[in-house]
């Protein structure tokens, strides 16, 4: 007899971090999870789920995974968005994790089995000056990481997007009624960056993998002159230099180097990503399994890159939850064309809430062998952390106007 989805539950906690997770369970007692968490936007993704989505899913069979991804996402006049995918995503994560329990086994081996044995991963290191972050960076080496993102302070300014003095780690968001407000200097960045980037590369040698991210605040000529400047550190790759609604500037900074670009984790669909793809403007492509429409979506992403010698690197910052981790973690090791996993680690109150299978070591994860997604969730310890609203801050540039990101 086929099994039916008769709950569909959504769940708000904040342990350090606000998360947003839809929990499906089945006639015969199969609980399945996925994450739907916006940062910022939290509540408007639980709404689509409580209000739209969840009373659509009961009584559905949790083993036609496509079929309902098709029937979300045709089945409505308002598609694409990151509220809709993230919608989206989750229920697809979720039926995912049921369909590995049912059948007994992890999730990667449903998408064809591993094409590896573990998955590259890189993390953060950050400082306001040089020693403070050729600090981080030891640090995050100690801890066995090959590949590291370095993000520094820029004199002259309070803070840089993540970056405060005095600050040991790397945090953009704050708690509060409104997002806080930065100033933004676009020419003391491009002054500043090759330098630290250049003393970061001259401190560690040529072996380690260095990134670097603009976080979307240049113009495609400021991006090409970043590029070009910064062709001798051997960057792995240089993250979301212009904003990606412009694809089109992506071909002026390509035209003028052959630093790697990586973008996308603002995207959400396939359609987001073809022009970027199929005119090989970029050498990674960043979507987040939360925000791009669960596991069955990004695969046709990474399915359509791989065609152009284009990798995986999807975006997994703390504030997605583990459950995205583990899921990325399962398409990772079974897509030919993964290049690396973003991973900056978790509070381990976030661990205790979200206990998981997957693990870390010489600098790189691997998913666990559970059936399943690998990541559970305890519900009776997240109600004692409610949520609390968190933004992201906004830039302003010292004019007062606001900057192109």
């Amino acid at each position: 007899m086929t099994d039916k989805i008769i709950s569909a539950d959504v769940l708000v906690c904040s342990p350090t971090r606000n998360f947003v997770t839809l929990k499906i369970t089945t006639a015969d007692g199969v609980v399945g999870y996925g994450d739907a968490t916006l940062n910022g936007r939290e509540l408007s993704v639980a709404s689509y789920l409580r209000d739209h989505v969840a009373p659509l899913l009961i009584g559905r069979d949790p083993a036609r995974i496509e079929d309902t991804w098709q029937y979300l996402y045709r089945g409505v006049y308002w598609r694409r968005g990151p509220v809709t995918m993230a919608a989206i995503g989750a229920v697809d994560v979720a039926l995912w994790d049921i369909k590995g329990k049912t059948l007994g086994q992890p999730v990667y081996q449903l998408l064809g089995g591993a094409v590896r044995d573990r998955v590259l991963s890189y993390t953060h290191a950050t400082g306001w000056d040089a020693p403070a972050l050729l600090d981080s960076v030891d640090a995050k080496r100690a801890k066995g990481f090959q590949a590291i993102r370095v993000q520094s302070g820029v004199p002259g300014l309070d803070s840089v997007y993540g970056v405060h003095q005095g600050a040991a780690g790397y945090e953009p968001a704050s708690r509060g009624a409104l997002p806080v407000e930065e100033v933004w200097d676009t020419d003391a960045y491009l002054n500043h960056a090759p330098r630290i980037l250049e003393a970061v590369r001259e401190h560690v040698g040529p072996g380690l993998k260095l990134l670097h991210d603009a976080h979307h605040r240049l113009t495609p000529q400021q991006a090409a002159r970043l590029g070009k400047s910064v062709e001798h550190v051997d960057l792995f790759w240089l993250e979301d230099v212009t904003p990606a609604e412009n694809q089109d500037a992506l071909r002026l900074v390509r035209n003028h180097t052959t630093t790697p670009l990586a973008i996308g984790e603002v995207f959400n669909t396939i359609w987001d990503c073809q022009h970027l793809i199929t005119e090989q403007l970029i050498d990674f492509i960043r979507v987040a399994i939360v925000h791009a429409g669960g596991i069955s979506h990004v695969r046709k992403i990474f399915a359509l890159a791989e065609v152009y010698q284009i990798r995986g690197g999807p975006h997994g910052p703390s504030d997605v939850s583990p459950i995205s981790l583990g899921a990325s973690l399962h398409l990772g090791l079974a897509t030919p064309n993964f290049g690396i996993q973003e991973y900056m680690g978790y509070d381990p109150l976030v661990s205790d809430v979200f206990p998981h299978a997957w693990s870390f070591s010489d600098g790189h994860l691997t998913p666990g062998d559970v059936p399943g997604i690998g990541v559970s969730m305890n519900e009776e310890l997240a109600e004692q952390y409610p949520y609390e609203q968190a933004y992201l801050p906004v830039a302003r540039r010292r004019d007062g106007s606001m900057t192109d990101w």
